[in-house]
This record gives structure tokens, C-alpha cells and sequence, in this order.
């Protein structure tokens, strides 16, 4: 099956390439558009967008990706089942959040068959009988000597998990369409008892962009939580987005959500700055206006900050494709930090501050690049590092974990990244079904485990008295409805609901919370706070 595939793909590669390559130079130097300024071409829409897919062969025995001198890069884990994110417990126990996305998409447009088409290649997988997934799986290093010596199932049957975040005996699983909360302590193999629902998110029919990432605020309060757009530029209108292309902060107590950022079309690798404290995500822009349109972007994410989607990107380059157009949203795009090139398909982010790698890498960013399949020629594939200076990048983008790529064809793609419980690098690669440990050559590890989950503190204040309020953050998902659908938790209701445009900008959030667990997703909009 997999060799008709690409038989076929042979014809449709053939029809589609030149469409938006022509009016785009072909020797267009991608490291233009990497930086705080970013050179952006003219738009260059298409009938069928560029594509180039890399046949995904899996690595064989003793292949490794290659990595710079002074580093080591060894298999943590193997025959995992699309490893995404990877997150670090503070006892040093990792979690490696296994997930497929949601099947059953409906197509809106032509191009979307084969768009669905192309990513099933580019994820590998042959058409034959797949491991289970959507699982999250602990590995324990017992003796700290970078090799793992215990490998638990922690949880299984989940709804195309993503985000995970713990703090206080509880560890927040974000699935496509939920934050759960399970109780954990740390030390445990597996986790028996029943989640509890903290709030709903933006799910199917369409659920265009299915992975939610978590991180915990560093006070320990807030959960923040990423929703993707349903759609390339809104081609499913404005009211299939309530709610996403934007980043949502939830109080952990007691459920309540509100639009923290919007305007970002597909945010993942949530992560604090340790050393500032600031909120930054990596973001893939939109597709169909030619190979080098428009770059995938790192930045930090201000409380009440619009980031131009759909109208504009880059701050203020308008979208024609977007009607009625809204010079008003365009006038009030943020342009992000840190350029990284088009289509890379940036999907993890980790601060290297408190590593045991060398020290070049002692005050930076590494980035998860899974890689391009809508451009003429290849962009990612790698894992990359930004130096960072007073709390911002400082300089080009090194890469760092590379040798996925085999001419036309794909050994794996790097999505999630993080710092194991020994200073080291850890890469999630989805198609090659493995984690990377990417370490000091000379050895060198930490003193003690740091999580991923930096808590500078964790005053318990309980939800009664801080909002007047009793928690409702204390039901099971077995329910059919939230503790917010009750009098006494009810959130006030709104007089006259903002319109789509708003609620999809953040400016205006919908109060109260979805009375089904499994909403549609034109039910979702996330709370205002108390």
C-alpha cells in the first residue's frame, strides 16, 4: 500500500510543484528568516500548495542523529508509539506522552484529502497494524548514568493526549478535548485512580489543530494551556475558532479559564523562562502563500497580546485571503521575537538554564523542528538551539540535533524536547517511534533532578477564599455535566455575548463553562475568572 501511496505521490508532487514556486525566488536564502527580523517575500498564493514529503524508513541498528562536537547522543527509549512531548517530574522520572490524533476530520476543501494523505506518509507507519498509542509512559533512570532501568504504562486509553504538568500529588494530562487531573505521587508505576475534569477545550467535529500543551505558571497557580486554529486561514469561518488560535490560562483550583493570547495559529512547547519568568511558545503560521511564506516563529507571550491570525502576519502584513478584512486587529498585532524560517514546523521548546551541557548551550532555547512537507525543498528536521542574552534571543539559531533527513527520505522528526533528571537533552521523535538523550560528551550531569515544572512557590490557598466560590474542579469525567452548570457555581451570566470576532481574539472571552464534557466545539469558549 505504502509503495502505491507513493506511486501516486509521485503525480501529485508533479501537478503541484511550481504553482507557488514560480512567483517565489527558488534561491530564496532561508537564513534571512531566521532572527528578531525576518525577510518575508512577496505572498504567493496557490491553486494546490507546494509539496515535498519525506518517505519516513525508520532508523536502523546503531543509527543515530548527529550532534556537535563536545556532545553525545544516545537511544533512551525505543519502540515507543509516536512519542510528542517529553516532561521531567522533580524526583527525575520522565513521561513520555505517546498520541495520534483524533480520526474523522471532515474535508471542507479538496486540498484537505490531500493534505490528510500527505501527513499519514510523512508519519510513517506503512498502512499495517499500529502500536498502541495515546498513552503516557514513565522511564526511570534509578542510578542517574543516562540509561533508563525501569518502564512503566502510567496511563492508557487516552483522548490524543499532549501537555502534562504536576504539582501538589497531581499531574494535568491535556487531551484534545479536556485538562484532566489524576492524583500522582511521585515514585508511583501507575495511576488507578479516577481523573477529575478541570475544564473542557476546543475538540471535534473538526479540530483542525488537536495538540494541547500545558505548563504550569512558576507561582504554581495557573495552568496555560495552547488550542490551535481549525483551519489553515478560516476557511471554516470565524465561528469554528471560538476559542482557539490562542493560548488560555486556567486557575487550577477551581477550573476557571480565560483567553491568556491570541492571534497564534498553532502554539505548542509551552515553557517558562527561568531566568525571567516569561511565558514562551513556538507557533506554525500559515500555509498556501508559497515555499518561503510564512516563517514559523518563537516568542514570549504577553497577557492580553494579539499575534495578527488570521488578519495579518508578522505584525501588520495583511492577509488578503481574509474577508471582511479587519484593519482595527491588524493594527493591533504583536510581531513575535524570533523568526526560525518557513514551514520548520517548530513544535517543541525547553530553556537549556538548568542543564549539565556544555557551555555554549549554558543560556538559550532548544527547538524541536519536526520539519516541512508543504515546500518545494526540505526546511527542519532537526532540533535547534538559540543563545538567549537578558532574557531574550541573542543570535542565530545552531543546529544542534540533526541526520533525520536521508536524501528524499526520513529516518524520524523531532517534535517535544526537554532536560532529563540529569541535565541532558531529550528529543521525542514521532516517526522514528524513539527518545534521543543528547548529553555532555565529558559525562557531566547535575547535581540533583530539576522538573520540568520550576515552582518558585506554592502557597495553598483554597479557592473558597480566594474567589468566594466553592472549587469544581472536583468532578469526575464520568459526569455528565460541570460543577459550573450548578446555581451555586454558576459564573455570571453575560448580558450580550461577544461577537465570533472577539471571542476568537481573546478580548472579549465568553463567561461561564460548556455543561458537557465532550462539547461541540461551537460550545467552547473558555470562563472569565472570578
Amino acid at each position: 500500500m505504502m509503495k502505491t501511496s507513493l506511486i501516486l505521490g509521485v503525480s501529485v508532487l508533479s501537478l503541484s510543484l511550481g504553482f507557488g514556486a514560480a512567483a517565489q525566488d527558488a534561491k530564496f536564502d532561508l537564513s534571512q528568516q531566521i532572527g528578531p527580523d525576518p525577510v518575508l517575500p512577496e505572498p504567493s498564493p496557490s491553486l494546490m500548495p507546494d509539496l515535498k514529503v519525506a518517505e519516513v524508513v525508520g532508523w536502523k541498528e546503531n543509527e543515530t542523529p548527529k550532534v556537535p562536537d563536545g556532545l553525545k547522543v544516545t537511544p533512551y527509549a525505543k519502540d515507543l508509539a509516536n512519542p510528542r512531548t517529553v516532561h521531567t517530574l522533580p524526583n527525575g522520572d520522565v513521561l513520555v506522552i505517546e498520541s495520534r490524533g483524533p480520526e474523522g476530520e471532515p474535508t471542507s476543501r479538496p486540498k484537505d484529502f490531500i493534505r490528510g494523505w500527505i501527513m499519514a506518509i510523512a508519519h510513517g507507519g506503512g498502512g499495517g497494524e499500529q502500536k498502541e498509542s495515546n498513552m503516557i509512559t514513565l522511564l526511570r533512570d534509578t542510578n542517574r548514568d543516562g540509561t533508563v532501568d525501569e518502564r512503566h504504562d502510567l496511563l492508557k486509553k487516552l483522548d490524543s493526549p499532549f501537555g502534562v504538568a504536576w504539582v501538589d500529588n497531581t499531574l494535568y494530562v491535556a487531551t484534545t478535548s479536556a485538562i484532566l487531573a489524576y492524583p500522582y505521587e511521585l515514585g508511583q508505576n501507575e495511576i488507578s485512580g479516577q481523573p477529575k475534569l478541570l475544564t473542557p477545550l476546543p475538540g471535534g467535529p473538526i479540530n483542525h489543530h488537536w495538540t494541547k500543551d500545558l505548563a504550569l505558571s512558576p507561582d504554581g497557580k495557573m495552568l496555560y494551556v495552547s488550542v490551535g486554529s481549525n483551519s489553515n486561514i478560516v476557511e471554516n469561518g470565524l465561528e469554528a475558532e471560538k476559542g482557539r488560535a490562542a493560548i488560555w490560562q486556567v486557575d487550577r483550583q477551581t477550573g476557571a479559564a480565560r483567553v491568556f493570547a491570541s492571534g497564534l495559529r498553532n502554539p505548542n512547547g509551552l515553557t517558562f523562562n527561568p531566568e525571567t519568568g516569561a511565558l514562551w511558545t513556538v507557533v506554525n503560521e500559515r500555509d498556501e502563500l508559497g515555499p518561503n511564506l510564512v516563517p514559523d516563529y518563537m516568542t514570549s507571550v504577553k497577557d492580553g497580546g494579539f499575534y495578527g491570525w488570521p488578519w495579518s502576519y508578522y505584525g501588520k502584513h495583511v492577509d488578503v485571503r481574509v474577508n471582511p478584512t479587519r484593519q482595527d486587529m491588524v493594527d493591533k498585532a504583536t510581531p513575535p521575537d524570533y523568526a526560525l524560517s518557513s514551514h520548520v514546523a517548530a513544535l517543541g521548546l525547553t530553556f537549556s538554564m538548568n542543564s549539565a551541557l556544555p557551555a555554549a548551550y549554558a543560556n538559550g532555547a532548544f527547538i524541536g523542528e519536526h520539519g516541512s512537507w508543504n515546500r518545494d525543498s526540505f526546511n527542519g528536521y532537526k532540533v535547534v538551539f538559540v543563545p538567549f542574552q537578558n532574557g531574550k534571543p541573542n543570535g542565530k539559531a545552531q543546529d544542534i540535533v540533526t541526520g533525520f533527513l536521508d536524501g528524499d527520505k526520513t529516518r524520524g522528526r523531532p517534535v517535544g524536547v526537554g532536560i532529563d533528571g540529569t541535565g541532558a537533552l531529550l528529543v521525542a521523535d514521532d516517526a522514528g517511534n524513539m527518545l534521543w538523550r543528547v548529553a555532555s560528551a565529558d559525562g557531566k550531569v547535575t547535581p540533583q533532578p530539576i522538573g520540568t515544572d520550576q515552582v518558585s512557590a506554592n502557597p495553598q490557598v483554597s479557592s473558597t477564599e480566594k474567589t468566594g466560590r466553592l472549587p469544581d474542579a472536583t468532578l469526575s469525567v464520568s459526569r455528565e455535566t460541570t460543577a459550573s452548570t450548578t446555581a451555586s457555581n454558576a459564573a455570571p451570566a453575560v448580558q450580550t455575548p461577544a461577537s465570533a470576532d472577539e471571542r476568537l481574539t481573546g478580548q472579549e472571552p465568553l463567561s461561564g463553562q460548556p455543561d458537557k464534557f465532550l462539547p461541540a466545539q461551537m460550545q467552547v469558549a473558555p470562563a472569565t475568572g472570578p
